[in-house]
């Protein structure tokens, strides 16, 4: 995996050849599966020699998941440790609120005698995961060619919402996190006042995240059910509560033509274009926006790519900028392990 020359990522480690072969464990923190990865750098980029998953909750903390990695895999004085985290990372510390793990850089440092360990919010691990990526890995929504010079918006439903960007400074792409996905959301119509009123007597306060994440589509969905009495088949109730929510959601919508399972997903895209409008202009995201997480991966098919585009340019006065920024969908998953690996081979002089 060597970096895309359309992403030009802020790398200055990649000039000192000091980076290259090196070893390097890369390791992505989800609250039900944890995966982890062996990597040695080189060329600009990194190659992934290995690579397992393991139950989050099986473990007491992640040095305990780290520790039987490197056993299982025979490894022996691996230089590098670099961790993506569904949450914020201060002074190398971390408590996300998904995961039941206290993380700290000094600890795995100290412990397995890395000489350098990186940690970093999931999304803008994907952001550098993502600079690694070929076209083809790239979907288009709207484009006018491709990416062009400016900030980038990285918006990614899935556990939760994840959202980062890219600065450009002039030259380079900067990753950089946000928690913007914790922001509240806010109703525009009568029956979204109505969804609004039902979340607020589960959640209190209610965020984004509790719209465009796997909970946010199930929240879309019994509010359907439950509030708009939408009928529900008898066998859909069973698929969904013994399956993958958000596949069987979306089979149901493609292959039965199911009516609540076609408005939860239309739904769900109105506010996902809604909150890449408000993304998009809080960043001032000229250069593009790219739409990341496992939901879309799932649905991508479903989406109408022009009734998307359509709802995320409207504006009161920054249409003209909004109709002209493209959007893609990244069609791949493994952006925030490689991330993480990549940014600890080369962001260092």
């Amino acid at each position: 995996m060597n970096l895309n020359p359309k992403f030009p990522l802020y790398l200055p480690g990649v000039k000192n050849n000091t980076n290259d072969n090196v070893s390097i464990i890369g390791a992505n923190l989800r609250e039900d599966t944890t995966t982890i990865g062996y990597y040695i750098s080189g060329n600009a980029g990194i190659e992934l020699q290995l690579k397992k998953t393991y139950i989050t909750k099986e473990y007491a903390s992640f040095s305990d998941v780290l520790a039987q990695f490197i056993q299982e895999s025979q490894l022996e004085n691996v230089k590098r440790l670099g961790i993506s985290v569904p949450g914020p990372v201060i002074d190398g510390k971390s408590h996300p609120a998904r995961l039941n793990w206290n993380l700290d850089i000094s600890e795995y440092q100290e412990k397995f005698g890395f000489e350098k360990v990186n940690m970093l919010n999931d999304q803008e691990a994907a952001a550098y995961g993502i600079g690694l990526l070929d076209d083809s890995e790239l979907d288009a929504i709207y484009t006018s060619g491709y990416l062009e010079k400016g900030n980038v918006a990285i918006l990614a439903p899935g556990n939760g919402l994840g959202e980062a960007g890219y600065f450009f400074d002039g030259k380079y792409l900067r990753p950089f996190a946000t928690e913007g996905g914790h922001s509240e959301f806010s109703p525009r119509t009568n029956v979204e006042v109505e969804f609004y009123q039902f979340l607020n007597n589960i959640y209190g306060i209610v965020s984004w995240e509790s719209v465009l994440s796997k909970t946010g589509l199930f929240n879309i969905y019994r509010f359907l059910r439950d509030v708009k009495r939408h009928p529900e088949p008898e066998w859909l109730a069973e698929r969904l509560a013994n399956g993958n929510f958000t596949e069987e959601l979306y089979k149901a919508a493609m292959e039965e033509d199911v009516m609540i399972c076609k408005i939860a997903l239309d739904t769900f895209l109105e506010f996902l274009a809604r909150e890449a409008n408000n993304l998009t202009l809080k960043l001032k995201a000229t250069g593009g926006l790219l739409i990341a997480g496992d939901i879309p991966q799932i649905i991508r098919n479903y989406i109408d790519r022009d009734k998307f585009y359509e709802k995320f340019k409207i504006s009161d006065k920054m249409e003209d900028m909004l109709k002209n920024i493209p959007i893609y969908i990244v069609n791949t998953d493994s952006i925030s392990i490689n991330g993480a690996a990549l940014y600890t081979a080369y962001f260092t002089e």
